[in-house]
C-alpha cells in the first residue's frame, strides 16, 4: 500500500535499554568532548563549503596543495580583516568611555529615582497605613534609615576611567575564539588536502554497498549547506551594512563597530541581532542626555530586522535548509546546551546534516521526519486522519487553500478519492469502529457538501443518523432529489444538454460517481447521478414532456480498480444498446486505485473515450459542450 507506513519491528526491553544507554553515551561524548569536536566539525562544514572553490582554483592549473593553501589563506585574511576592524573599533570605543561617565551617572540616577526610589516610598507609605490600622505608631521610636547616596556615587568607575583595562578584558575574552580559529584553520587545511579520501571513507562507513544513496546524501548536504551559508552571508553582510549606514546617519559613535558586530552576531539565530542592538542601544543611552538617540537606534534595528526576516529571508533561503521552524528552535536550544555559544552558531548546519542523512540513510529516517520541513503525512493521509477525528472544518479549510491554485477535479483526484480509498481499505479490514465510522462519514458528507456548494436539506442531528444508516453516495444524491425531484432536474431541457453519470456497481464507485456529478454541476453542466435501474424505470414510464435527444454524454465510473473493469464494460455495453442513448458519447472513467499500477484498458467498440481521472473526464465533457 503506497500510503501505509513501513512495518517496524517491535523492540524488546533489552533493545530499548541498549538504545537508552547508547543515547546517554553519545550525549556524554558530545558534552565532554566539545573542546575537540567543535573545531573539527566547524572545519568539516567549512570544507564542504570551500571544496568547490578549491576545485575552481585547480581548474586554473594550480596544484591541489597550492589551491588548498590559497583558499585557506584567503579565508584567514577575511577573518583577520574582520577581527582587525572590530578590534580597532573596540579600542576607539574604550578610549571614548570616560567622556560618557557623567551622562551614564545622570541617567542611572534618573532610573533609580523613577523605579527603586518610588518603590521604597510606596513601601514606607504602606507600612505607615498598616501600623495606623493596628493602633500602633512607631514613627517616633523607629530608627531612621540613612538616606541612600546618589546612585552614581557607589559605582566604581575605575574600569570606565582606564581604557587599558577594557582593552585587556577584550583581549582576554577574544583569546579563546582566536585559539579556536587557529585550530579550525589547521584542521581545515588537512581536511581539504585529504577531502576526496575522507569522502570515500565516509561513504564506505555509512553507505556500505549502497554507494548511490550515500553519494546522493553527501551531494544534497553540500548543496543545501552551500546555498544556506552563501545566502546567509549575503543577508548578514547587507544587514550589517544597513545598520552601519543607519547608525552613522543618526549620529551614533563607532557605527562601523556596531554594523560589524551585527553582521557577525546575526549568525547566531534569534538572539544575535538583538544582542548587538542591546549593546548599540546602551551606547546610545550614554552619548546624549536625552533619549531620542536610544529610541532611534532601537527603531533602526527593529525596522531592518523585520524587513529582512519577513520579506528578504523567506525569498532567499526560506526553503533552502529543509528544516521546520520548530526544529530550528529546538536544535538551537539543544546544541547551545551542549556546546554553549558555538553550539548555537552550529545548530542549524548540524541539524541540516542530520535531516539530509534522514532523507537518504534508512537508520536516520526518524530524524528526517521529526526535523525536516517535508509534511509527515501525505494529503490523502491528512484527509483520512482528519475525517477519522471528525474534523471536517480543517479538511474544508485545507481544501479551499488547495482550490485557490487548483481545480475541484484536481483536488478530488489528488486528495479526496485517495483519502476515501484509504478509508475503504480500513473498512474492508474492519479496522474502523462504529464511532469512527460515524465521524468519518459525517465529515466526508460535510466536505463534499461544502465543495459541491449544495446546502444540507436536513438538520445536523438528522443528517448524522441518516449518514450512519445509509451510504454516503445515496445520502448526497437524495439531497438533490429532495430539491429538484426524482430525476434531479426537469425532463424538458435543451437537446444534448444532459450528462448521465453511472457507477459500475461498487460502494466506492457510487461515491466517485456522486463526486463527478458535483464537479460537473459546479461547472454549470446538467449532470445527473443515475443507475441502470433508474434508466429501466424511466423507459417503462410515460414521460411525454421529456426531450428525446437530451442525453449528450454518459460517464461510467469505476473506482474499484481492475476488479471493476469488467462490470464497467458490461454497463457501458448495456447502455449503448439502448436506442435512446445511441448518439450519446460513452466515456469510461477508470479512476486510479491505491493498490494497483494504473494501466490503460483496451478501448471497446461501445466506449468512445477512456478517462483516467476526474480531471480528464471533465476535460472531455468541456470539449463536448464547447464544440
Amino acid at each position: 500500500m503506497p500510503f501505509a507506513p513501513d512495518p517496524q519491528p517491535v523492540a524488546t526491553a533489552s533493545q530499548r535499554s541498549m538504545i537508552i544507554i547508547a543515547t546517554g553515551v553519545v550525549l556524554a561524548l558530545l558534552y565532554f568532548g566539545k573542546d575537540v569536536l567543535v573545531p573539527v566539525i566547524l572545519a568539516l562544514i567549512l570544507a564542504l563549503l570551500m571544496a568547490p572553490f578549491v576545485r575552481l582554483l585547480q581548474k586554473l592549473r594550480l596544484g591541489h596543495s597550492y589551491a588548498v593553501f590559497i583558499a585557506v589563506l584567503l579565508l584567514a585574511m577575511v577573518v583577520a580583516g574582520l577581527m582587525t576592524v572590530i578590534g580597532s573599533q573596540i579600542v576607539h570605543f574604550a578610549q571614548s568611555l570616560p567622556q560618557y561617565e557623567k551622562t551614564v551617572h545622570a541617567k542611572l540616577q534618573l532610573l533609580h529615582d523613577l523605579t527603586i526610589a518610588r518603590l521604597e516610598a510606596m513601601q514606607g507609605e504602606a507600612g505607615d497605613v498598616i501600623n495606623g490600622l493596628g493602633g500602633k505608631s512607631h514613627a517616633g521610636n523607629a530608627p531612621v534609615a540613612p538616606a541612600a547616596p546618589p546612585y552614581g556615587n557607589g559605582i566604581d568607575v575605575s574600569v570606565l576611567a582606564s581604557p587599558w583595562n577594557a582593552i585587556k578584558g577584550a583581549l582576554s575574552s577574544l583569546w579563546n575564539p582566536l585559539a579556536t580559529t587557529g585550530i579550525v584553520l589547521v584542521v581545515l587545511v588537512f581536511v581539504l588536502l585529504e577531502y576526496e579520501s575522507l569522502r570515500d571513507r565516509f561513504i564506505r562507513a555509512i553507505g556500505g554497498t549502497d554507494l548511490r544513496a550515500t553519494t546522493s546524501a553527501i551531494n544534497d548536504a553540500a548543496e543545501r549547506l552551500s546555498r544556506f551559508f552563501v545566502s546567509q552571508f549575503a543577508v548578514n553582510f547587507g544587514v550589517g551594512l544597513a545598520i552601519w549606514l543607519g547608525l552613522a546617519a543618526i549620529g551614533l559613535p563607532n557605527a562601523l563597530l556596531w554594523g560589524a558586530l551585527t553582521a557577525v552576531l546575526r549568525f547566531v539565530p534569534y538572539v544575535g541581532v538583538w544582542l548587538a542592538a542591546l549593546l548599540a542601544a546602551s551606547l546610545a543611552a550614554a552619548v546624549t542626555p536625552g533619549w531620542s538617540l536610544l529610541f532611534m537606534t532601537l527603531g533602526l534595528f527593529v525596522v531592518v530586522e523585520m524587513l529582512v526576516s519577513q520579506l528578504l529571508e523567506p525569498q532567499l533561503y526560506g526553503h533552502a535548509t529543509g528544516l521546520s521552524p520548530l526544529a530550528v528552535v529546538v536544535a538551537a536550544i539543544f546544541w547551545s546546551w551542549l556546546w554553549g555559544p558555538m553550539g548555537l552558531v552550529l545548530s542549524t548546519p548540524l541539524t541540516l546534516c542530520l535531516v539530509v542523512m534522514g532523507r537518504h540513510v534508512r537508520a536516520f529516517t526518524l530524524l528526517g521526519i521529526l526535523l525536516g520541513d517535508t509534511p509527515a503525512l501525505t494529503l490523502p493521509q491528512r484527509f483520512y486522519q482528519r475525517a477519522l477525528s471528525g474534523d471536517a472544518d480543517e479538511i474544508i479549510t485545507a481544501a479551499r487553500a488547495f482550490l485557490r491554485q487548483g481545480s475541484l477535479a484536481r483536488y478530488c483526484d489528488v486528495v479526496l478519492l485517495p483519502g476515501l480509498q484509504l478509508a475503504q481499505l480500513d473498512l474492508v479490514q474492519k479496522a474502523i469502529g462504529p464511532e469512527q465510522l460515524l465521524k468519518a462519514r459525517t465529515a466526508v458528507v460535510r466536505v463534499i457538501e461544502s465543495l459541491g456548494k449544495t446546502a444540507p436539506a436536513q438538520s445536523r442531528w438528522r443528517r448524522r443518523s441518516s449518514v450512519l444508516d445509509d451510504d454516503v453516495a445515496h445520502y448526497l444524491r437524495q439531497q438533490r432529489e429532495d430539491i429538484a425531484g426524482r430525476w434531479q432536474g426537469p425532463l424538458a431541457v435543451a437537446s444534448g444538454s444532459v450528462v448521465l453519470c453511472m457507477a459500475s456497481g461498487g460502494y466506492l464507485d457510487d461515491i466517485a460517481t456522486e463526486i463527478l456529478v458535483r464537479i460537473l454541476r459546479d461547472l454549470r453542466v446538467d449532470a445527473r447521478h443515475v443507475s441502470l435501474k433508474d434508466i429501466e424505470a424511466f423507459e417503462g414510464e410515460s414521460h411525454p414532456e421529456a426531450t428525446p435527444d437530451a442525453i449528450a454524454m454518459i460517464h461510467v465510473v469505476n473506482a474499484s480498480g481492475a476488479d471493476g473493469v469488467a462490470s464497467s464494460d458490461a454497463l457501458a455495453a448495456e447502455v449503448s444498446k439502448r436506442e435512446r442513448y445511441a448518439h450519446a458519447m460513452v466515456v469510461a472513467v477508470y479512476l486510479p486505485n491505491l493498490l494497483e499500477t494504473q494501466e490503460l484498458p483496451p478501448l471497446d467498440s461501445h466506449i468512445d473515450r477512456i478517462a483516467l481521472s476526474f480531471e480528464q473526464a471533465v476535460q472531455y465533457t468541456v470539449e463536448k459542450f464547447t464544440k
